[in-house]
């Protein structure tokens, strides 16, 4: 057996131990000694992204988990269609504010993907029906933050899975969220037998936007909406998409995971992801192991620099979310090479993330949280659930298997047939 073929083995123990009745627990409880860890929780990112990633294995007990890991966040869904951060598993009771008490924006929105992710491999139509009311209910909730109804959403400082940092307003991970989640929640309302024109046509107007105004060139110009654009002609042409746009400024930084998502989700085409691709390769983007998920890291004494990223010393240039190496995008990253058609760069990739999973700070196969960007040594909680659930998710795209497939990559032409 191989390294890859033992970190699949190995992620699947992993899931097992974040099996919890009320859904997939952030961490496994056996290891985190912490009672007042809010790890030992369900979350609706964490346990949405694990639900997507597991459950092409068809296992009973993980679909069983998927399912509850569900229940538990719509169960928690306020009356205006606000669902949790999270959900105490010991005690059952919800958060609906991270850091600052902000609402996570973010969570929401996996959490309808991960609803049609469970429908399209169980066939539970039932269960869809009983959900749809509080999907909807949550579509409005994520809709009312267009607050001016220009096609994109407003988003709060610090609101989604990058809860430490300066990223707010129109934030390219959340706007390619919210293409997806009307995408999936259209197909939804087909199944069910209701009108989806509405959630179509929002798909296909954010898709448009976030091509035109978040990858600028000369050509840009042209459009009033592109209000950065004077600006950016002294620049000169992206090779990514920008991390972030405000009515008074963009941000030049590279938020990794959000471009490759772009991709594999539809937003872009397989030329633009080419060329993203090319600079991610320039930069080293995988090295020491893949993927730093933020380029160049911010440093201290520049503008975007914020006093609260020394908060338990995790937002250090190369920690966390500062341009750290987080396995669960790692795993995307694999897929995102393996769609262009570099199976070689995909396999190595792979290699090297079960190296990555395979280190640990007590012992071997920890799955860890995310790891230093220049040491690559493992950082964070052990046994993450989502890491485990990326890893698997990439090993059985390199296998060829057509559920894994189905869900990280649709062309640019029929992303919204």
């Amino acid at each position: 057996m191989n390294l890859q073929d033992e970190a699949f083995h190995k992620a699947i123990e992993v899931l097992r131990l974040n099996i919890t009745d009320r859904g997939f627990s952030a961490c496994s409880l056996r290891h985190d000694t912490d009672a007042a860890s809010n790890y030992r929780s369900v979350w609706a990112r964490d346990s949405a992204l694990t639900v997507l990633w597991s459950l092409p294995l068809r296992d009973p007990e993980l679909t069983d988990c998927a399912k509850a890991s569900i229940e538990t966040i719509f169960a928690a869904q306020t009356e205006g269609g606000h669902l949790p951060n999270y959900v105490d598993i010991e005690t059952g009771n919800p958060e609906y504010g991270g850091v600052g008490n902000i609402a996570g924006v973010d969570g929401a929105m996996w959490m309808i993907i991960a609803v049609w992710r469970y429908h399209q491999i169980t066939g539970d139509e039932t269960f869809v029906r009983e959900m749809f009311p509080k999907l909807e209910n949550t579509m409005r909730w994520l809709r009312a933050l267009d607050s001016n109804n220009c096609g994109l959403l407003e988003v709060p400082e610090a609101s989604d899975w990058m809860d430490l940092f300066p990223r707010a307003y129109h934030v390219l991970l959340d706007e390619i969220l919210w293409f997806r989640a009307n995408q999936c929640f259209a197909d939804l309302c087909t199944t069910l037998g209701h009108d989806n024109n509405r959630y179509l046509f929002r798909a296909k107007r954010i898709r448009r936007i976030i091509n035109d105004q978040f990858w600028p060139t000369p050509e840009n110009l042209t459009d009033p909406n592109t209000y950065y654009a004077s600006t950016q002609f002294s620049l000169g042409r992206t090779r990514y998409l920008l991390a972030q746009i405000t009515p008074f400024g963009f941000s030049w930084r590279c938020d990794v995971f959000a471009n490759v998502l772009a991709f594999l989700y539809g937003v872009i085409d397989e030329q633009r992801a080419t060329r993203i691709s090319r600079f991610l390769d320039q930069i080293c983007i995988d090295k020491p192991y893949p993927v730093r998920v933020l380029y160049p890291a911010i440093q201290p004494g520049q503008p975007e620099w914020k006093d609260y990223f020394l908060v338990n010393m995790l937002n250090l240039p190369g920690h966390y979310h500062n341009g750290g190496i987080w396995p669960f995008v790692g795993g995307l990253w694999v897929r995102y090479q393996a769609c262009l058609g570099r199976s070689g760069a995909a396999d190595n990739s792979l290699r090297q993330l079960a190296k990555l999973c395979q280190d640990g700070v007590d012992q071997e196969w920890e799955f860890s949280e995310w790891a230093h960007a220049e040491t690559g040594k493992p950082m964070g909680k052990p046994f993450q659930a989502w890491s485990a659930a990326s890893y698997v998710a990439a090993y059985l795209h390199l296998q060829g298997d057509e559920h894994v497939m189905q869900e990280s990559h649709q062309s640019w032409a029929t992303s919204l047939a």
